[in-house]
């Protein structure tokens, strides 16, 4: 007895979609595979211990037999928290794709271990070690103490607070009205002058000084107290 053409459609059409459906899902896998791949070595770079997850590849319209792929992140993209790849086929197919990925950071930061006063010279004893995630944490997040001893607060912060770099002032080596050290070196010779500042500064800041005739000089504060001229 002939099966009608209706009756056989039906009964054949939905084995048909199970297997192109799982044709299609056997090509997610190499590519899941490349991205595991290229960010198990992209996360060996990050200031922290990191993992992963992949989101979901669309890659139901994607040319198959690929047998090669180039997985990068563009140029700008941030490595890590909510971001994604650039995957590309290079052998086998002509196609390339953009696939969401998670990437999490646990790294130790630094907070205040106590209310901190607008001013405050940062002491060891005023800093405290967290951890958290750096997808979740401000980018200029400081990680080492050495970047925090010594400095001001430039705001008064209670306590438990996450140190950024923004909240800190380097202490001022120079202020206005003091009497400062001008000094000039060169290959086998070094001159110095006195002179009075007339604006405060940190290392690295320009500082004008007035001579003791008058002239007003611009030079270079150094992190003990005196003022590079340049050559």
């Amino acid at each position: 007895m002939r099966m009608p053409v209706t009756t056989l459609v039906s009964t054949c059409f939905p084995l048909l979609l199970l297997i192109a459906g799982a044709a299609r899902a056997a090509e997610v896998e190499p590519i899941r595979r490349a991205i595991a791949e290229f960010l198990q070595v992209q996360n060996k770079g990050l200031p922290g211990k990191a993992h992963s997850s992949i989101g979901t590849i669309n890659a139901g319209r994607l040319a198959a037999g690929c047998r090669s792929f180039d997985v990068s992140i563009d140029t700008g993209a941030r490595p890590w928290g909510r971001t994604h790849v650039k995957v590309r086929c290079t052998e086998g197919a002509t196609w390339s794709l953009y696939v969401p990925v998670q990437i999490h950071v646990a790294i130790d930061y630094l907070a205040s271990a106590r209310p901190l006063r607008a001013g405050q010279l940062i002491a060891e004893a005023d800093i405290i070690r967290r951890q958290g995630d750096l997808a979740e944490l401000p980018a200029d997040i400081l990680t080492d103490p050495a970047q925090a001893l010594g400095q001001s607060a430039s705001v008064s912060l209670p306590a438990n607070r996450p140190l950024r770099a923004a909240m800190l002032n380097q202490p001022l080596v120079i202020r206005q009205g003091q009497n400062i050290k001008l000094v000039a070196a060169g290959k086998g010779f070094q001159v110095s002058r006195e002179g009075r500042a007339l604006n405060n500064a940190v290392p690295g800041q320009v500082v004008q000084v007035r001579l003791a005739s008058g002239e007003i000089i611009r030079g270079t504060a150094r992190s003990d107290g005196t003022v590079g001229l340049a050559n």
